[in-house]
């Protein structure tokens, strides 16, 4: 397994794999009142055997090459993580979600992590474009968009159907030429 350092307080991007599935399932459960309000994510694993399937389906996406899951550990405890929901090699779009736990918050986690991601899809991957759907009211998703300097391409009005209410949706991208100007 390969560790990625996301900088000098201890933060590691790792991959996320089903024989994590006990830590990943008790992550869960302290990020499950952060997380709830957006997506149902941590609802997809509220014991081991969902938390198992959760991990099983995104190895499955990447031996696919259609998604990839990867965890933040800090100081060596899983407090988030980051993934290509949608990952398309062959049309050059992807796009990249986040959850975290109380613990990470504040610390740029998300946003270092993402950064990561991105410079993996465009560099290595060869990828067009890169987005970010954010519930509207999700400020903070948002102000991460924001800091990885994507633009904001619109807002799908309450097409997202979350514990019986509509919600808008913010859609955000980066495309990789202009990744490529703000490394340069």
């Amino acid at each position: 397994m390969f560790a990625i350092s996301l900088g000098d307080d201890g933060a590691e991007l790792r991959p996320l794999e089903i024989w994590q599935a006990q830590e990943f399932l008790d992550h869960m459960d302290r990020a499950r009142e952060l997380v709830d309000p957006w997506i149902p994510f941590a609802s997809f694993a509220t014991d081991l055997d969902s938390a198992r399937e959760l991990l099983r389906r995104y190895a499955e996406k990447q031996a696919t090459d259609t998604g990839r899951i990867y965890g933040i550990w800090l100081e060596g405890t899983l407090v988030g993580g980051v993934l290509f929901r949608i990952f398309d090699a062959e049309s050059g779009n992807c796009e990249i979600g986040c959850w975290l736990e109380p613990a990470g918050q504040g610390r740029g986690l998300i946003t270092r992590a993402s950064r990561k991601l991105i410079d993996w899809a465009v560099y290595e991957r060869g990828m067009h474009r890169v987005e970010w759907d954010a519930s509207a009211a999700n400020t903070a998703s948002i102000a991460v968009a924001e800091r990885l300097g994507m633009t904001r391409d619109g807002v799908l009005r309450e097409n997202y159907l979350y514990r019986g209410e509509r919600h808008d949706s913010e859609i955000w991208s980066v495309l990789a030429r202009e990744w490529r100007a703000r490394k340069d």
